[in-house]
């Protein structure tokens, strides 16, 4: 079996640090397709913007005109595009490592139905205020990620477990879903079938500010046990031999990964399939070589950071498409993603079975 080399950058006591350098590109290309998208969606409304222009107003040096609507009125959805598609990703890659499984994603497991119960019950029940409908779907989140773990713990929380019982979760939750929405009157249920679609429309400065107070503690933290979440790939025997306190690492990482996928539910709605497709993506642009021997699988490995760029990238994206490639009519974000998630989970659940894993 060849195991794929790649360069070391050793430092002072000790410590050393791999560079895989297809990863960085990739990283990189992502990163650039994610600001260019970013530019161009940012001169996109009913009144266009050169992205010159755009530019010119990001630096401060554009008429005022200009720079309101770029700085107050749509560069916040763009924040918020960039940093939910972020955290979906980056939640997505922990979950699909945790459970050694590409299906272990929020979307299969019912997180994001359990963050939809939550904002449901404060819609129907309590007609609150978008403050409180985000709180309610943070809230629902990690409910329903506190049930999911303690539904599957047998001596230890398992990869195929996990996601047997959040998919038994997800249909519980999502018959919830349905009865809040038959218990509501007309307005409030026009208002949660609205939220449910998963849209950055309206969203501002309000959303930007908590959920990047999220990831600027989060993603440190995820960042900081990616060397022991690689390890644990290998098996739990493996882990434990290796020093790795499984269990509470597994642990850590689930809370980290609900409330990523929460935080990005509450700022824009359940958005389907990123948190699925983009650690898949990244994984096959980033590590496309083979272990010869190995059952023809790719590369072990989370790839948090490419998973973080290419939820970025697809987010800002479909919200570009949403609103030039069907002309005058709209569609929310979550419609888009929503239909290519889909074309692209019936392709790897082909995929799958084709290689004997399913």
């Amino acid at each position: 079996m060849k195991i794929p080399r790649t360069p070391v950058l050793r430092v002072r006591g000790g410590l050393s640090v791999r560079i895989d350098l297809r990863a960085l590109a990739v990283v990189a290309l992502l990163l650039a397709t994610a600001l260019t998208a970013s530019v161009l969606l940012i001169g996109t409304g009913d009144f266009p913007i050169p992205a010159k222009d755009v530019v010119r107003a990001l630096a401060g040096h554009g008429s005022a005109g200009q720079e309101f609507v770029v700085t107050e009125l749509r560069l916040p959805r763009v924040l918020v595009g960039l940093l939910v598609g972020s955290s979906l990703g980056l939640g997505g890659a922990l979950f699909q490592s945790l459970t050694r499984n590409p299906l272990g994603s929020p979307d299969v497991l019912g997180l994001g139905q359990g963050s939809t119960a939550g904002a449901l019950v404060v819609i129907v029940l309590f007609s609150g205020s978008a403050a409180q409908v985000a709180a309610g779907a943070l809230a629902g989140g990690l409910a329903t990620g506190a049930a999911l773990y303690l539904a599957a713990w047998k001596r230890g929380v398992h990869g195929y477990r996990l996601v047997l019982v959040g998919i038994g979760l997800s249909a519980v939750v999502t018959a919830v879903n349905g009865y809040l929405l038959t218990r509501a009157d007309l307005v409030d249920a026009a208002r949660a079938v609205l939220w449910t679609t998963g849209s950055l429309g309206g969203r501002g400065w309000d959303q930007v500010w908590p959920l990047l107070a999220l990831c600027a503690v989060l993603v440190p933290l995820v960042l900081g046990h990616a060397r022991a979440l690689r390890t644990m790939e290998m098996g739990d025997d493996v882990s434990y031999a290796l020093g790795v306190r499984v269990e509470r690492v597994r642990l850590l990482l689930m809370v980290c990964a609900v409330l990523l996928t929460a935080g990005a539910t509450a700022a824009a709605g359940p958005v389907g399939f990123v948190a699925l497709t983009a650690p898949q993506l990244a994984r096959r642009l980033s590590l496309p070589r083979r272990l010869e021997g190995a059952g023809g699988g790719p590369v072990p490995g989370p790839n948090l950071g490419a998973s973080m760029a290419m939820g970025a990238t697809l987010l800002v994206v479909a919200d570009w498409a949403a609103q030039r490639v069907f002309g005058a009519d709209q569609l929310p974000v979550g419609v888009v993603t929503g239909v290519l998630g889909g074309v692209y989970l019936l392709w790897l659940l082909v995929t799958e079975r084709r290689a004997g894993r399913l």
